[in-house]
């Protein structure tokens, strides 16, 4: 029976936290799991953390494409800096980087969209997207510098998050500017996370997480904002951020860039896909120069875009004309052989006109 008691008392103890509460089991799970992958890269030094390793080489199908691109951005994988291009693949595992001067947007394949500014840095950490899937899932790792997004399918059908040097924002489909210091760690920094309306006027959720799992706090009306400050015991705390006039006119500028980013980037992130089921031959890591950082890929196909340097577009077959139609070549005049040239017959000279005698009159 005292057993029994014992039993009875800590099944009344066990009450749900109120990070718990009005949550799903399975809701709690994907969040569980993506906090562990935030504190094991929590673990890690934050140099450590911005590259990829060896032993996780970048993923063999692209997962997005560049923009838009000011100045000049690289992309770090497998351990090499690349310069980024206009229409450029993005992989998994990828270290996107903006140098002065810079911005750079990178839309993915399920419409999300990245816009960088000057000095800023982000890392796919993972990205699963399948059209009308159920398992969708995201996480970006913002380093440093002041970077934009717009959320789309993978928020709306899935989960994703963006992680921070001090906080782990779960993003429920919406726009929003996340600013890191240079130089931010984890041991303190103050992160801004503000949120702001969607191209057609809707508001999501940011929804604010420690590096420890606990819930800070959330965002649900426009032009909104936090600043992470870290407080007593070395917990970090979400402090509302008041926005003054001047931060939000810039900020509305560099939402409206990531804005035009997304509506360019459907584009190419469509028309890169439809090369690469066209050519087949282009997904082999092999013979990809997309894989290999330092070559010049080969964008150009048929298919109404430019032609390779030196290849001659094919012409097309012209129809046979009709039998009845063609011309006939006119025939020269040739001389028979073997019969002489006939002279011209020449005309005897008409005799002259004798007059009549004359009659005699009787």
């Amino acid at each position: 029976m005292g057993c029994f008691m014992l039993a009875g008392t800590a099944n009344v103890l066990a009450k749900p936290s109120p990070m718990e509460v009005g949550q799903t089991p399975s809701r709690l799970a994907a969040m569980s799991g993506l906090t562990q992958m935030a504190q094991t890269r929590q673990a890690q030094p934050p140099a450590a953390a911005a590259a990829p390793s060896p032993a996780q080489p970048a993923a063999d199908e692209p997962i997005g494409n560049v923009a838009t691109l000011t100045g000049s951005g690289t992309v770090t994988r497998n351990n090499a800096a690349t310069p980024l291009k206009l229409q450029d693949d993005i992989f998994q595992n990828d270290v996107l980087r903006t140098a002065a001067n810079s911005t750079l947007g990178v839309t993915f394949n399920d419409a999300t969209t990245f816009n960088l500014t000057a000095n800023a840095q982000i890392t796919v950490d993972a990205y699963v997207y399948e059209d009308g899937g159920k398992q969708n899932g995201a996480l970006f790792d913002i380093t440093k510098g002041t970077v934009a997004f717009v959320a789309a399918a993978v928020a709306k059908t899935g989960d994703m998050k963006i992680s921070t040097p001090t906080a782990t924002l779960g993003i429920r489909g919406t726009t929003g500017l996340v600013e890191v210091p240079q130089g931010a760690s984890a041991a303190g920094a103050n992160v801004a996370i503000k949120l702001y309306p969607d191209p057609d006027g809707r508001v999501g959720r940011i929804e604010v997480q420690g590096r420890d799992g606990s819930r800070l706090g959330s965002l649900t009306q426009g032009a909104s904002g936090f600043t992470i400050r870290p407080g007593a015991g070395g917990r970090f705390g979400a402090v509302p951020l008041m926005i003054t006039p001047q931060q939000a006119l810039r900020d509305q500028g560099i939402v409206r860039q990531v804005h035009a980013a997304q509506s360019i980037g459907r584009q190419i992130v469509s028309q890169q896909r439809a090369l690469r089921q066209a050519n087949p031959a282009r997904n082999n890591p092999g013979t990809n120069p997309a894989r290999q950082p330092g070559l010049q890929r080969q964008n150009e196909r048929q298919n109404g875009l430019p032609q390779r340097q030196g290849q001659q577009p094919a012409l097309p077959n012209r129809p046979a004309p009709s039998p009845g139609l063609q011309r006939q070549p006119t025939a020269p005049s040739v001389q028979r052989p073997g019969l002489p040239n006939r002279p011209a017959p020449q005309r005897r000279p008409a005799a002259p006109k004798q007059k009549p005698p004359p009659r005699q009159k009787h």
